[in-house]
């Protein structure tokens, strides 16, 4: 079996973490460059990703998380924040970035920039409200594999109410809106369900080959 499947098989959604233990600062930058580099629609990323180290602010979120404690007791709350009535302005930003990155004039890729304006910028807000949370799950999935690399655990939630969050932490101001949380830092050993065996459907029932 290889390591990256054993790594899979040894992570889980932790439900109880070990508040003394504190990730490496060289851990932290392994994991952000892991999102950073993440795939996106179009390479365009709409969305930011807060660190939320803040006892204070911690705890709030708590009080918006139903009460679930990893999100206090993680060494650190990742809030991932999709980028709301996305429009012109992210594209011309990634435009610039890819010109200064490349090497390029911006007439080198116009028509890929009025591509993806063409196709982007008619959807209805709500749309493309969707399709911008759709894409912080992109990142979340990146995260998760690399801290099962380091022997991170992580805890994916959806179970907060976005509108406090929102509020505890600025997000509306900033034109974000909270899709996921993810507390990350070590499993404490009093923690019954890291010994749970792994459930997931089988092949046969997972897979259609067509």
């Amino acid at each position: 079996m290889s390591t990256f499947l054993e790594n899979q098989n040894w992570r889980y959604a932790t439900k109880k973490f070990d508040a003394t233990k504190k990730i490496t600062d060289a851990d932290i930058a392994f994991l952000k460059e892991a999102i950073r580099l993440s795939t996106s629609s179009y390479g365009l990323q709409p969305y930011r990703v807060f660190i939320v180290e803040n006892p204070e602010l911690r705890a709030k979120l708590v009080a918006a998380s139903y009460g679930q404690a990893q999100v206090a007791d993680a060494s650190h709350l990742l809030v991932f924040a999709n980028e709301l009535n996305f429009g012109e302005a992210g594209i011309d930003q990634l435009a610039t970035t890819i010109c200064k990155t490349r090497e390029l004039p911006l007439e080198a890729i116009q028509g890929y920039v009025d591509y993806m304006k063409g196709n982007i910028t008619g959807l209805p807000e709500e749309v493309r409200n969707i399709w911008t949370a759709k894409q912080t799950y992109l990142a979340l999935g990146n995260l998760l594999n690399a801290a099962a690399e380091l022997h991170i655990d992580v805890t994916p939630m959806e179970g907060f109410i976005p509108a406090q969050v929102n509020e505890i932490l600025g997000l509306d101001q900033l034109g974000l809106n909270a899709t996921l949380l993810a507390p990350i830092g070590y499993r404490h050993e009093e923690d019954a369900t890291q010994h749970y065996k792994k459930v997931r459907k089988s092949n046969e029932e997972l897979f259609i080959t067509l």
